[in-house]
């Protein structure tokens, strides 16, 4: 059902590497580039892309209070990768990564505008 997301940034240069190096840490890569616009990245086209603009009105761009997208990893060893890189990259810690319920293992992030994000692991409750 999504198709992609977005955050809006105020220093898109400093966006686009921070999210280069981030998700390469899983695997992921940039899809797509508008130069002074935004980015997009992802597995391939036919999945769900997360990308980062600078907002079109022209006006700073501003995080969204309650505001999360979360990122699927493939493992509790990938959650703990992503979550050091942003770390590593600038990022702000939002909660360490570790089991939160029952087959959710989770480490919560802020990027170098805010936003927060989380990458997370899920298998399914037994039964």
């Amino acid at each position: 059902m999504i198709a992609y997301t977005c955050f809006g940034t105020n220093d898109l240069p400093r966006a686009k590497a921070f999210y280069d190096v981030l998700f390469a840490a899983i695997g992921i890569k940039r899809l797509m580039d508008w130069g002074e616009q935004g980015a997009a990245w992802g597995t391939d086209f036919s999945q769900p892309m997360f990308g980062v603009l600078t907002p079109y009105d022209k006006k700073a761009a501003t995080v969204g209070n309650g505001t999360m997208i979360a990122v699927l990893c493939q493992s509790e060893e990938q959650v703990r990768a992503l979550h050091a890189m942003a770390l590593q990259l600038g990022g702000q810690d939002e909660g360490a990564p570790g089991p939160r319920s029952e087959g959710f293992y989770a480490g919560y992030f802020r990027d170098l505008d805010g936003n927060k994000l989380n990458g997370f692991t899920m298998t399914p409750p037994a039964g």
